[in-house]
């Protein structure tokens, strides 16, 4: 698998965050996880209210993606209540409210540092 450079990388979770506050997502957190794990660098969490902005939010993730030249590697979860889409570097997770609230992926990797996405990506002190 080719992986591409942290700098693509944070603006490729940024652009996935950005998707994904464009179709209401609730929440949406970038995580920089290069230091805690070797699977990926950066984690983007979301939220939706109902079963169809899951998927919707994930599909415009997707989209917005694909328009920048990269396709996910792999999609699990893409009927239920948790949308895993693997980019490799970047890894998002889309949860319906309640699991969300039941994983608590934010806190199971609290010293990860918190990617300021809605700007130019810079890292806030969170």
């Amino acid at each position: 698998m080719v992986t591409v450079a942290v700098t693509e990388s944070v603006d490729l979770a940024c652009a996935a965050a950005r998707a994904a506050s464009e179709k209401q997502g609730e929440d949406v957190l970038v995580l920089d996880v290069r230091d805690l794990i070797t699977i990926t660098d950066y984690f983007v969490i979301a939220s939706g209210s109902s079963d169809r902005q899951v998927r919707t939010i994930a599909e415009e993730v997707e989209k917005a993606l694909k328009e920048r030249g990269v396709k996910p590697v792999r999609v699990e979860g893409a009927t239920s209540r948790w949308v895993l889409l693997d980019f490799v570097d970047l890894v998002v997770h889309v949860f319906h409210e309640e699991e969300r609230d039941f994983y608590r992926l934010e806190r199971l990797w609290i010293d990860a540092p918190r990617i300021g996405w809605e700007d130019d990506a810079e890292v806030s002190s969170g």
